[in-house]
């Protein structure tokens, strides 16, 4: 249970969970969005679900510290966030289009090619997360230094 606990230190492990945690929101959000919207549409829906949670998450728990407020760190989280959609849809509709051959229905099918898009999408918000939405910046002393984190 204390090397569970020691991962949680680290601010990648934290993403990881908790970014999986709104993937999977994201994910099981669009099963019943498909039901009454076309798949494009059920994809993005889903996706800003998951989007609403990381912010939560990811401010909280991820990269507490930042000194941007929120207003601004809300824009930059929804423009990573919207070039994460694009890449989530493009990634889902070429891996749903790998699959055309294969013999399981396309209820199977549009979970993995999601599923997997997701995967590329959350790899991409983590870098852009970390150096923009929630960077943290040093701090000028006044003179001219900085001082803070991400100073060497």
């Amino acid at each position: 249970m204390t090397r569970l606990w020691s991962l949680l230190d680290h601010q990648i492990s934290r993403f990881l969970l908790l970014g999986g945690l709104a993937a999977a929101i994201n994910w099981g959000v669009r099963f019943p969005l498909s039901i009454v919207f076309p798949l494009w549409l059920a994809v993005l829906l889903a996706y800003m679900v998951g989007m609403s949670a990381g912010f939560y998450l990811y401010r909280r728990y991820v990269f507490p510290g930042s000194r941007t407020p929120v207003a601004q760190q809300i824009l930059i989280f929804l423009a990573v966030n919207l070039a994460g959609a694009l890449i989530v849809l493009a990634f889902t509709f070429l891996f749903l289009k790998l699959q055309a051959g294969l013999g399981y229905s396309l209820f199977i099918k549009e979970g993995l090619a999601h599923g997997f898009a997701i995967g590329i999408g959350a790899a991409a918000n983590f870098i852009g997360h970390k150096t923009l939405t929630f960077a943290i910046r040093p701090v000028p002393d006044g003179q001219g230094n900085t001082s803070g984190p991400g100073v060497r």
